[in-house]
């Protein structure tokens, strides 16, 4: 029997929270002081796959490691160690806010767009499949492609990621546009929401889109040293990049399957209802 899909919900703002009611019988209450208490994201390695990241800036700190996508016409693309530095200033302002949230994280970049975040689908797919065969615990995406062409390869990749332990977290396109990876189910997909608490997320019980976090108005770091104001998906994500890194911090045996249930559980709809 054929059943109607949900409508397409890219971000909470302007909904009214009575639209994010959940009942859940879990028997007892898991906090976030259970979820993550006491870490600061020691020991989690954090990927952006992003533009860049300019290292030292106040809100960013150290980079660990720098690498670019090089496309070759001939034999494709590989992914070599590259002077740090952002072409666009998208991944600093990410790297800014998993900083701000999980403070002593190892941040590790991987850029795979240029000036203007001009960025090709094999250039996409040659990075993350880096970061997903070197195993980082967390990989932030704020991106996302329109191009089915990449859709199989695209789901093959975030799967490889969910059974290896990787969690992948991917921004929903700022429009009500069909777009990947964050419509696959193997990745904690993101909106933002507008509540002005940096703090709190929310489940979404309408997927595909799983969570909404603080993603307008954020104040995020900026190449040069200085800051701006931003709004978008692209910023909501990284803050359940963060809370991803800080519970794989306290509990890294857990799998991406389990970190998912964890950041459901604690979501401010989830946690204390009956």
């Amino acid at each position: 029997m054929n059943t109607a899909r949900p409508p397409l919900t890219w971000n909470m703002v302007g909904r009214d929270l009575a639209d994010l009611a959940v009942t859940t019988r879990w028997p007892a209450a898991v906090t976030p002081d259970l979820a993550w208490g006491g870490a600061t994201g020691h020991g989690a390695r954090v990927c952006i796959l992003d533009s860049g990241v300019e290292p030292g800036h106040p809100r960013v700190g150290p980079v660990q490691a720098s690498y670019i996508v090089q496309e070759h016409p001939d034999r494709g693309c590989e992914v070599i160690p590259a002077e740090p530095g952002d072409l666009s200033g998208h991944g600093t302002a990410c790297a800014s806010v998993v900083r701000s949230v999980a403070p002593d994280c190892e941040i590790h970049s991987i850029r795979v767009l240029g000036h203007g975040l001009a960025g090709s689908g094999e250039a996409l797919l040659a990075g993350l499949r880096w970061a997903v065969a070197h195993g980082f615990d967390v990989i932030n995406m704020s991106i996302s492609t329109t191009r089915r062409k990449f859709v199989d390869t695209l789901r093959a990749l975030t799967d490889d990621a969910y059974f290896h332990k990787s969690v992948l977290v991917a921004s929903a396109h700022n429009l009500p546009v069909e777009s990947f990876p964050w419509r696959f189910s193997s990745v904690v997909s993101v909106g933002s929401h507008g509540t002005g608490d940096p703090g709190q997320f929310f489940y979404n019980p309408s997927p595909p889109v799983e969570f909404f976090a603080h993603g307008v108005n954020v104040e995020v770091a900026w190449p040069g040293g200085g800051t701006r104001r931003c709004t978008g998906n692209s910023f909501a994500t990284p803050h359940i990049a963060g809370y991803c890194a800080l519970i794989l911090s306290k509990n890294p045996e857990l799998t991406a399957f389990q970190v998912k249930n964890l950041l459901y559980l604690t979501a401010a709809n989830v946690r204390g209802t009956s």
